[in-house]
């Protein structure tokens, strides 16, 4: 049985990544209701929490529908970190969670994220000062490196890990990479199979089929798997792997009524934490992902990102429920 601190989470653990715009509790409970066993915010400024933002505070909901979830927070100072801690612990999640991965520039180049990979000793201070904030339980995301030539995951996986982090999930990738190329599982294998490592290391970066799960597991003999982009309009992805695990075989995948009610609880979610407009308008960006390879659907998902009325909203999904996808 893997787990953080006391928590535990599975004897091989799907965890949802932490995704901007896309992580929020809606989306959370509905992965961690298609079996995902650990579910992440959205990343959270903690210099927005310390001056009490309104969009950074909102990211603190959690509901107990989607427990265990962690709250994941970036910044560049230590103090504000340590501050912004304090608020998290104030949340009750079960977990904290430190991005140092996130790769955009606007994060990044202001080292955040991704950026403190330039500066380890940094990395490790803020981590030892944060772990002393908090009662909670407290992990790490991040890279490889920052670029091909400054990859030293295992020396971080070690000194976070002495600096009191609980578990460490690798995106398989270097900063510098962002999202292109292939992620590069080899470097997860090296830290997990450290002779002094003892915390849970989670695989991330690429994993978007059982296949691709089954595989990373066996070979490469991480904890877990963090899975991110490839849950985007498939929250069903966790439940397929779990079932491919299990069996060796593919689980049927969501039929057409399916897809389309998962979508519409979605949106009726996002519409009762954000409000009618907002969470209409924030939605859009999740219909494309639903609707996948549904032929001659353009028409359709015009009418789902371009309307503002959400009963022309449900009577949309109302008429995709009924196509008849054999003879089109």
């Amino acid at each position: 049985m893997v787990k953080i601190g006391n928590i535990e989470i599975g004897e091989y653990p799907l965890l949802l990544a932490p995704m901007e715009d896309v992580s929020d509790p809606p989306f959370r409970i509905l992965c961690k209701e298609l079996g995902a066993d650990l579910v992440f915010t959205e990343f959270i400024s903690s210099e927005g929490l310390i001056r009490s933002a309104a969009k950074s505070v909102h990211k603190l909901d959690i509901y107990d529908a989607e427990r265990p979830v962690g709250i994941q927070i970036f910044g560049s100072d230590i103090e504000s970190m340590r501050l912004s801690a304090q608020i998290v612990e104030a949340a009750n999640p079960d977990i904290l969670d430190i991005n140092y991965g996130c790769p955009v520039s606007k994060v990044a180049c202001k080292g955040a994220g991704a950026g403190i990979l330039k500066d380890i000793d940094l990395m490790e201070s803020m981590t030892r000062e944060i772990v002393k904030s908090t009662h909670l339980p407290v992990t790490v995301k991040t890279r490889l490196g920052w670029d091909d030539n400054s990859i030293r995951i295992v020396e971080v996986a070690l000194r976070l890990q002495d600096a009191g982090i609980k578990a460490l999930s690798i995106h398989a990738r270097t900063r510098h990479q962002m999202y292109k190329g292939e992620s590069d599982w080899s470097w997860i294998q090296k830290v997990k199979e450290h002779p002094d490592i003892e915390i849970p290391i989670f695989g991330n970066g690429d994993v978007d089929t059982p296949e691709k799960a089954h595989h990373n597991r066996i070979t490469y003999g991480s904890d877990g798997i963090m899975i991110g982009r490839a849950s985007i309009g498939n929250p069903w992805v966790f439940r397929e792997i779990k079932h491919y695990f299990e069996t060796g075989t593919h689980l049927a995948p969501p039929t057409l009524a399916e897809r389309v009610e998962v979508c519409r609880r979605h949106l009726q979610m996002e519409v009762d934490w954000k409000g009618q407009m907002l969470g209409m308008l924030e939605m859009r960006r999740h219909y494309t992902n639903y609707f996948k390879h549904i032929p001659n659907f353009k028409p359709l998902r015009m009418r789902l990102v371009t309307s503002e009325n959400y009963q022309e909203l449900l009577d949309t999904f109302a008429e995709i429920a009924e196509l008849d996808l054999v003879n089109l």
